[in-house]
């Protein structure tokens, strides 16, 4: 399994926002992580990213222990194997398309690749937008953009934080299509995160989170 979690636990300002017992995904595989507002999926995310440390429980990448490893590892490890693709997409904005994911590249493996860059790109439909800087794409090519940025270091693990939240149907549809299918080029595992339920037929691997519960102790 790429991602193994078991017994995960967190509790943020006296309320539970994480009880999951176990989550398995396989290299390859697509899920949606599904949930209301306040479910904890920005936070299953985080953990899972080794960004925040739970109160119990084991996150496992391909057999590694994110907890276990210390700050230097544990970092060397998200940047080679994880990519996050966030409902803001936070390009910079100084910098071209082209440069925003040679940069990427730099970050998570040292050194950059304009040929990997160009196809990148070019898998997303967006190659003729290289030179241009995110305040000059429309909101469709910026998405695409930056799901190239997270794909042009070819992770292990591909995570969508609300990539849809804010687009109407057809918008919606095509971005997690354009997932799906960037993912399934790349052979990386997909999870995407969100509440919108319209995402629901498109995914055959569905994890449900509950609303948050306050803890007995904080009453």
């Amino acid at each position: 399994m790429l991602l193994e979690i078991d017994g995960l636990r967190l509790t943020l300002g006296g309320r539970e926002v994480l009880n999951l017992p176990h989550l398995a995904l396989a290299e390859g595989e697509h899920a949606l992580l599904l949930g209301p507002s306040g479910s904890g999926k920005t936070s299953l995310i985080n953990v899972i990213a080794g960004l925040v440390t739970p109160d119990a429980g084991h996150v496992l990448i391909d057999g590694q222990d994110m907890a276990a490893l210390g700050p230097a590892a544990g970092d060397a490890l998200r940047r080679r194997a994880i990519a996050l693709v966030f409902q803001t997409l936070r390009l910079i904005p100084a910098l071209s398309v082209r440069d925003n994911l040679l940069l990427a590249q730099r970050l998570a493996t040292g050194a950059a690749d304009p040929v990997a860059a160009d196809r990148a790109l070019a898998s997303v439909g967006v190659a003729h937008r290289a030179r241009a800087r995110p305040r000059q794409l429309s909101q469709g090519e910026a998405q695409r953009a930056a799901i190239a940025r997270a794909l042009v270091a070819r992770p292990r693990l591909l995570i969508a934080d609300e990539p849809t939240s804010a687009l109407d149907d057809a918008n919606a549809t095509r971005v997690a299509d354009l997932l799906v299918a960037a993912a399934g080029e790349s052979g990386a595992t997909l999870l995407l995160a969100t509440h919108d339920g319209r995402l629901k037929d498109r995914f055959a691997r569905r994890i449900e989170l509950g609303a948050p519960r306050a803890m007995a102790a904080a009453a």
